[in-house]
């Protein structure tokens, strides 16, 4: 039998722990469905107890995805294990994943708390949960920082109490890959019934060691790794999904082992998420940044026309990057579209498929070049799963350096035409205020970020903000050739995510 480690996805839980990087209930599981194609192991798809829309989201993603183990995230109490397990109970492979400190800073200065009185805390949950639940995970959170003996003591106890995976992370992104491969080994030779478990590694990036220390943690013996896509998380993020997948997959001769994970489906779920968060990755990234598969160097561009393995370590056609080629224009009817984005891996409905054919007909009308990356911006807007209270009908826009910016916009809500102006320091100020006006929602711009998505002086534009609206901050985006437009459209998206945000609230208090 094949060696194999286990990916354990915790982009919808700690990822979105990443400053600025909340998502819909609609947009995790959309993301979730994606998660699926990529066939990972193991979806995080939450913390339950954090948040009423937490726990709809981890029992909807229960529901709906029923090739994978779905985990939900839980403190050490009954409380926590309760309101984890109503929302996993759908689940067709559910998993209770309890964490608890083991170190001593954790334990003096945020538990307060003895070594044995944690110990106890530890075996009661996870003996508890287990009555819930046939698979439960435990994580000594801080392992990295807590006393290995202990640490192994711990380990024991709750695989006795009923644990099947064990997870030793490295909370604070603190150790080094040689620590990290010696303290799992130390688990291995210590811990009397670890051949129960299976081991598991989650490691921060803090110093930029995540992705090391979780290899040198499956050379130590572990067999699941949790990570996120893009590496996004809390503070400098976590350990990439893509880059360990990869190192597993191109250096198979070093570490011996083997994952399920679909790699063609890697660069299509990297876009999902810079997408539905806002979080872009540097053109730098391994594996899938713009330049990652970029050769300008004339030495290398020689070696790579001469034999591409002088340069290349593995293909971009293994993560899912194809040739970005010229495929559609004005003339194209539905039938061609919809065959091109099958061919992409987008299986559209027909209503979908409908609006993307409408939006693809106003980029054509703009663009004589419709290529493969104008057809994804497409899909994402026909994909788009906030519903809309407002919709942006028409905008016009005068600027200069001799004259005041002025914006006007034309909003429908509820097949109601809605029109006001306003002035400001640029065309993009003046038409959120000028949107402002209308709905009566003054938002405050917290982030602002504008990006080309394909070539030209006629490349489309994609704007991500993310706006506070005083009680939440929410990510509004759209794309357009006019960057005035998909700054009005990614404005009001966000609008509409905070109404909807609002109407929510008020549906729990009037319960």
């Amino acid at each position: 039998m094949t060696d194999r480690v286990m990916i354990f996805d915790t982009t919808l839980r700690d990822g979105e722990q990443s400053p600025g990087a909340s998502m819909t209930i609609a947009e995790k599981l959309m993301l979730a469905e994606q998660l699926e194609r990529l066939r990972v192991d193991v979806i995080e798809a939450g913390f339950p107890i954090s948040s009423d829309g937490d726990f709809e989201s981890v029992r909807s993603i229960a529901e709906k995805v029923r090739t994978l183990t779905v985990a939900g995230l839980a403190r050490a109490a009954k409380g926590d294990i309760d309101r984890c397990w109503e929302a996993l109970k759908g689940a067709a492979k559910p998993r209770i994943h309890i964490f608890l400190a083991t170190s001593d800073i954790h334990l003096e200065h945020k538990l307060r708390k003895t070594r044995d009185e944690v110990l106890e805390m530890a075996r009661e949950a996870v003996a508890y949960a287990r009555t819930l639940c046939p698979e439960v995970e435990f994580s000594a959170e801080d392992a990295t920082r807590s006393d290995l003996a202990y640490l192994s003591k711990v380990a024991e106890a709750v695989i006795d109490a009923g644990a099947s995976v064990v997870n030793i992370p490295d909370t604070v992104g603190y150790t080094a890959p040689s620590e990290y491969t010696a303290r799992v080994r130390h688990l291995f030779d210590h811990v009397p019934n670890i051949g129960k478990a299976v081991v598991s590694v989650h490691c921060h990036d803090d110093l930029g060691m995540a992705v090391a220390n979780s290899l040198a943690a499956v050379q130590g013996g572990a067999r699941q790794v949790e990570c996120t896509v893009n590496g996004i998380g809390e503070r400098a993020g976590n350990a990439s999904l893509e880059e360990i997948v990869m190192a597993l997959k191109t250096r198979r001769d070093l570490f011996g082992v083997e994952c399920g994970v679909q790699t063609e489906e890697i660069f299509a779920s990297s876009n999902m998420v810079t997408n539905l968060t806002g979080v872009i990755v540097q053109p730098n990234k391994a594996v899938v940044g713009k330049n990652a598969f970029a050769h300008e160097s004339g030495i290398h561009q020689d070696g790579v026309l001469k034999a591409k393995q002088t340069y290349e370590i593995m293909r971009p056609e293994d993560v899912g990057i194809k040739e970005n080629h010229l495929v559609m224009g004005k003339h194209s009817g539905r039938h061609a579209l919809r065959q091109r984005y099958e061919e992409m891996g987008f299986n559209l409905s027909d209503a979908e498929l409908d609006k993307a054919y409408v939006l693809l007909k106003k980029v054509a009308d703009k663009k004589k070049e419709v290529y493969d990356d104008d057809l994804v911006i497409i899909v994402r807007d026909a994909l788009h799963v906030t519903p809309s209270v407002y919709k942006v009908k028409n905008i016009q826009s005068i600027a200069g350096n001799q004259v005041i910016a002025t914006a006007t916009i034309l909003l429908e809500k509820d097949g109601v035409l809605l029109k006001d102006s306003a002035t400001g320091s640029g065309p993009v100020d003046a038409m959120l205020k000028a949107v402002d006006r209308i709905t009566g929602i003054e938002g405050k711009l917290i982030d602002y970020t504008v990006r080309a998505i394909t070539h030209g002086k006629d490349a489309v534009g994609e704007v991500f903000m993310k706006v506070n609206f005083g009680k939440a901050a929410f990510i509004g985006k759209a794309a357009s050739l006019d960057v005035v437009e998909a700054s009005a459209r990614a404005y009001v998206d966000a609008v509409n995510k905070s109404i909807h945000y609002q109407m929510a609230l008020d549906a729990h208090r009037n319960r």
